[in-house]
C-alpha cells in the first residue's frame, strides 16, 4: 500500500527505541516522549509504502519512507522490548529528506519468528540473539536498497541503547551500510552492562550519590546472576571503518557511558572514524527527552554532512 503524505511544521509526538529495559530485566523508568515541536519537521513530500522482506527463515515487515529529494538512507534498529516499527520517528526522519525503512521486530506486530526477551521470560542479550537481530537489520537494509533510486546518498543504521551491539554486528554483515547513528548505546560487553544495571538498579540518583570508581569495581568484578554467551562490540568495531556517532547522557543509569566513551576513544587512536557526543543532563533515553532535542538535531545535521565526505573515508577496511 503506497500513501503520500505533506509533513508541516505542527509535528507530532513520538517515542519509541528502548521504552522497557535495555536487557534481561524491566526497568522501572517510565517510556519518555519528545514532542515534534522540540525537533522541527520541515514540510516536504513522500511517500510511504508498506512492504515485506525475509530474514532467516521469517518473514519481516515494514513501512518505507520516500522523500522527493533524499540525501541519505537509514534503517532504523530497535531497542530492547517487544518493538514495532518507529512511525513517527521515521516521519521526522523523511521530513528531513532521509529515506528510511522501520520494521516491526521478529515475533512482534507483523513480523514474523519468535520474540526473546524478558516479558517472555527469555533472554534477549545472548550472542545468539544479538546476531540474529543483526541478520535482520541486515536484511532490513538490503530491502531498503532494492528501493532506492539512483543517487540516494550514503545508507546507514539508526537506533539505541540495545542496538549499540545490534548495529556494529550488522554492519559487520553488509557491505552496503556507510554510517551508523547510536543514541545511548553502550561499548562494553553485554555482561558488563547488565552489571552495571543491576548496580545501579534503576535509581535516578545514581549518578549524585556514588563515584565513577565504585562503579567501574562493580562493573568488572561483581558476580553474574545470568550466565550466556557474551558480545564484546568492540570486536565489531575494531574491523569497521565507516562513520559513527555516539550520542550519551550523562545521566544514564543503564549504560556505563565513561567507560563506553574510553573505548571509543581507544578506538578512535587506532585510526576509526568514530564521534562521540555527551549530553551531561539527559539519561538513557537520548533521543527522546524532554528536557533536550539537540542529541536528535546534531544527529540530522551529522547524517548530512556525511554525503560531503570522500568515498574513501566512508569505505570499509578489508582483512
Amino acid at each position: 500500500m503506497k500513501m503520500t503524505y505533506f509533513v508541516n511544521k505542527a509535528g507530532t509526538i513520538f517515542r519509541h527505541f528502548s521504552h522497557n529495559c535495555l536487557l534481561v530485566v524491566l526497568l522501572l523508568v517510565a517510556p519518555l516522549l519528545v514532542s515534534a515541536h522540540q525537533v522541527e519537521t520541515k514540510p516536504t513530500d513522500f511517500i510511504k509504502e508498506d512492504i515485506k522482506f525475509e530474514s532467516i527463515e521469517v518473514t519481516l515487515a515494514g513501512t518505507l519512507f520516500k522523500p522527493k529529494h533524499p540525501s541519505a538512507a537509514i534503517v532504523l534498529v530497535h531497542g530492547s522490548g517487544q518493538e514495532k516499527r518507529m512511525l513517527e520517528f521515521a516521519t521526522l526522519l523523511a521530513s528531513n529528506n532521509f529515506t528510511v525503512l522501520t520494521y516491526d521486530k521478529r515475533g512482534v506486530g507483523e513480523s514474523g519468528g519468535v520474540y526473546a526477551g524478558p516479558e517472555v521470560g527469555t533472554n534477549n542479550i545472548d550472542a545468539t540473539n544479538l546476531d540474529l537481530l543483526a541478520a535482520d537489520a541486515s536484511a532490513a537494509t538490503t530491502a531498503l536498497s532494492a528501493h532506492l533510486r539512483a543517487n540516494h546518498g550514503p545508507i546507514g543504521l539508526m537506533g539505541g541503547s540495545q542496538a549499540g551491539w545490534v548495529i556494529p554486528l550488522a554492519a559487520n554483515k553488509n557491505p552496503a551500510v556507510c554510517f551508523m547513528v547510536l543514541f545511548s548505546g553502550p561499548v562494553v560487553t553485554a555482561r558488563e552492562q547488565l552489571r552495571f544495571q543491576f548496580f545501579t538498579q534503576g535509581n535516578r540518583d545514581f549518578c549524585a550519590t556514588h563515584t565513577e570508581a565504585e562503579a567501574r569495581e562493580h562493573l568488572h568484578n561483581d558476580p553474574d546472576r545470568y550466565q550466556f554467551a557474551d558480545t564484546d562490540v568492540r570486536d565489531a568495531l575494531a574491523t569497521l571503518s565507516i562513520p559513527g556517532l555516539w550520542l550519551f547522557g550523562g545521566k544514564d543509569i543503564q549504560a556505563p557511558v565513561s567507560l563506553s566513551i574510553e573505548h571509543l576513544d581507544a578506538l578512535k587512536a587506532q585510526g576509526k572514524p568514530y564521534e562521540h557526543q555527551l549530553f551531561p543532563e539527559l539519561g538513557h533515553n537520548t533521543a527522546f527527552s524532554k528536557l533536550s532535542s539537540e542529541p536528535v538535531s546534531n544527529a540530522i545535521q551529522w547524517i548530512k554532512g556525511i554525503k560531503r565526505r570522500p568515498k574513501r573515508e566512508i569505505g570499509r577496511v578489508k582483512g
